[in-house]
């Protein structure tokens, strides 16, 4: 059996935005081990939100994070591209005068305002999550380790403005549901997938990408097979070569089957 990478968003595609992982992700993700295939988280999330022990104790060979911009396996980073301390103060002021509030992530810590995210559950809840590692904006500083930003899109937020100012260097991922994920321009899940094939030498034909919203788009059209979760939404279904049924009904493990990975 020919040798695979498969690699897999998180957020819809392991587990649904209540963290619910049903019990054939994992069971899928040790069948593919067995069979002897590679197996990767490749996540919007910068590496320092990659914490829960029910995704770190899954069968992984390694985990590209940030949008491409972290990339390690077996535990050994491989690849790490941060942002420079004035580019990143530069970015800072443009969301400022955006209106956009903002997180700073990092492989290790995240800066935010919690206060600037009223009633937003997913922050309050990776501020409690990350414990020592979640730090206010008036103490990020020269020295940090910082990967990317995600921000929100308040009513008054002028969106255009900072896309328009950060044009040069960054580019800008909208989910569609108010919230952007700013990254260095010319990466993302695409781009770590071909350069974790470079460094480990898997050929683009045994490539494999899972996902199921705006942020998989690159990378399931960059892999030789891009498979989309019933659940997805339309474009990411449209990028897809297959369409597999919704996560809560086993869509991940019936998918791997369809291939013959499992």
């Amino acid at each position: 059996m020919m040798k695979n990478a498969v690699f897999f968003d998180i957020d819809g595609t392991l587990w649904d935005f209540k963290g619910f992982m049903p019990d054939s992700v994992r069971e899928a993700m040790e069948k593919l081990h067995k069979n002897g295939h590679m197996t990767f988280l490749c996540t919007g999330r910068s590496r320092g939100n990659i914490y829960d022990e029910r995704l770190l104790s899954l069968p992984l060979t390694g985990i590209v994070a940030a949008c491409g911009n972290h990339i390690e396996k077996d535990g050994e980073m491989l690849y790490e591209h941060l942002l420079a301390w004035d580019h990143l103060c530069d970015i800072m002021d443009v969301l400022r005068r955006a209106r956009m509030p903002f997180i700073v992530e990092g492989p290790v810590d995240h800066w935010m305002n919690t206060e600037d995210f009223p009633n937003d559950w997913y922050v309050g809840n990776l501020w409690k999550s990350l414990g020592d590692h979640a730090l206010r904006l008036d103490s990020i500083a020269e020295g940090g380790r910082f990967s990317k930003l995600s921000a929100s899109i308040p009513e008054d937020a002028d969106l255009a403005y900072a896309e328009k100012a950060l044009a040069e260097t960054m580019d800008f991922i909208n989910h569609g549901n108010q919230v952007v994920e700013i990254i260095p321009k010319g990466s993302g899940k695409d781009e770590g997938i071909r350069r974790t094939c470079e460094l480990l030498d898997i050929p683009h034909e045994a490539t494999y990408a899972v996902g199921d919203s705006s942020n998989d788009l690159g990378m399931l059209r960059y892999a030789a097979h891009g498979i989309c979760m019933g659940n997805g939404t339309a474009e990411a279904k449209q990028a897809a070569e297959y369409v597999t049924a919704a996560l809560k009904d086993d869509g991940l493990y019936k998918a791997m089957e369809h291939y013959g990975l499992i």
